[in-house]
């Protein structure tokens, strides 16, 4: 890769974010924590934010191609991690380690069960998402780049959501039914209000891209 062209160093920059983010959100989706007092969620959840804008922009310039290979290729990273995290889990610690197994299992054993979720929901959110964007790119062109941002993330996080929650803490037995449909409703709310929130963000991506690419550099799907 000719790393003079612009256009392959911009996205390589969005996807290092994408795929970091992505990985990360795995690793510390173990941790619960409460918003407002109101609703529990996966500490995670503040970091999918990041991969609304990133999906959003590198569609709006790698086209629908671009988000789908890279989404393959974090779906890979994902399950090599959650390789990793296995055979860590089963190689035992010393005595004198200050991360006893237990203590490992607890925090890494968990975040096996939201990667498992994750990987399902991932990808159908986000081939839904490309989807979706496409539609409503095609309809409105360059205009309204808030409506294809939040008309594509009002339907994908609404799969992502119940997705991952449902197989990550349903199934191993942390949340019961009811608590879940409660906590992925919030978790929904909670994520389109950020995606709202974002939208000037958005903007400013676009900005920033077309100063350093130039203008009419969009993708055409």
């Amino acid at each position: 890769m000719d790393f003079k062209n612009r256009k392959d160093l911009v996205f390589i920059i969005l996807a290092g974010f994408f795929v970091t983010n992505a990985i990360v959100a795995e690793l510390i989706g173990g941790k619960l924590v409460q918003f407002f007092g109101i609703f529990t969620q996966s500490i995670g959840i503040i970091l999918w934010p990041v991969v609304f804008i990133l999906t959003d922009l590198i569609n709006e310039y790698y086209g629908r191609s671009g988000v789908r290979k890279l989404t393959f290729i974090t779906i890979g990273l994902i399950i090599y991690t959650y390789i990793l995290i296995t055979v860590a889990i089963n190689l035992k610690a010393v005595d004198f380690s200050p991360v006893n197994d237990s203590v490992f299992l607890t925090v890494f054993g968990q975040s096996q069960w939201i990667i498992i979720g994750s990987i399902v929901a991932f990808l159908s959110s986000q081939l839904v998402d490309v989807y979706i964007f496409w539609k409503l790119r095609n309809v409105t062109g360059k205009r309204l780049i808030w409506l294809r941002a939040t008309g594509s993330t009002l339907v994908s996080q609404l799969i992502d959501t119940f997705v991952v929650q449902f197989i990550a803490f349903v199934l191993p037995g942390k949340w019961a039914f009811g608590e879940f449909i409660i906590n992925a409703s919030y978790g929904y709310v909670f994520k389109l209000l950020v995606a709202v929130a974002l939208i000037p963000l958005i903007y400013l991506g676009h900005f920033a891209i077309e100063k350093y690419l130039g203008e009419g550099k969009e993708a055409t799907e």
